[in-house]
């Protein structure tokens, strides 16, 4: 009764945080979804030229339904690095890792609920700076959580977690060339698609690495 109980009881504490790892998953293709449905209530919006920001700026059309739904995914995306901290059972890099996703999203939820950017051509207010300023402070996490992921799994993992910075840093280059223009409400050609590359390159990499933690708790000696 006792060995049957204790089994029971392991059982359910591995299932936890795979759960909490499928939001990795299911965050990603939500985000997708969110991204597709907003875009499509906004006239005049270019997926191509027009910023990600934009689209829950102050005055947007699209605000009102944008601040809950990426809050929404902002939950999801805490809960999957709260079962990449479960699932690094004492492993620093993970641990890195999964902080650094926790506090990227927290800085998504002030960027988005407290400091939302305003609509181009609009006099820019403290709410600007404060939207930067977290966006910036989460660009840096997830470099964070790259860099550190790829010291936590095999050469495959770490070559591709490093082509992953490369296409962060590239995307991020391009959009901020049209950074100017945006303010001033002047045509931004390609920089949402530079922006968008630098958001889903780096959920992908979430896809992957939720994969790879699943299969550890599938199969303890696959680690690594």
């Amino acid at each position: 009764m006792v060995s049957g109980t204790a089994a029971v009881t392991a059982s359910r504490r591995r299932s936890a945080p795979r759960a909490l790892l499928w939001l990795g998953v299911v965050g990603t293709v939500y985000y997708l979804a969110v991204d597709v449905v907003l875009v499509s209530r906004y006239d005049g919006y270019r997926f191509t030229d027009h910023t990600f920001s934009e689209l829950f700026a102050i005055d947007a059309p699209t605000a009102p339904l944008a601040v809950p739904l990426l809050s929404i995914y902002s939950a999801m995306a805490m809960a999957f690095g709260v079962g990449v901290w479960i699932s690094a059972e004492g492993r620093l890099a993970l641990r890195v890792v999964a902080g650094a996703l926790v506090a990227k999203e927290v800085l998504g939820v002030v960027g988005t609920v407290f400091g939302p950017m305003h609509m181009r051509g609009i006099e820019p207010t403290p709410t600007d700076t404060l939207h930067i300023t977290v966006t910036a402070l989460g660009a840096l996490c997830y470099l964070l959580a790259l860099g550190f992921g790829a010291a936590a799994f095999s050469a495959r993992f770490r070559l591709y977690s490093i082509g992953t910075i490369a296409v962060l840093v590239l995307g991020g280059l391009m959009a901020s060339k049209d950074a100017g223009n945006l303010a001033a409400d002047l045509p931004t050609p390609g920089m949402g698609l530079w922006e968008r590359l630098d958001i889903y390159a780096t959920m992908l990499w979430l896809v992957v690495l939720a994969v790879l933690l699943h299969r550890e708790h599938s199969s303890p000696r696959s680690r690594g």
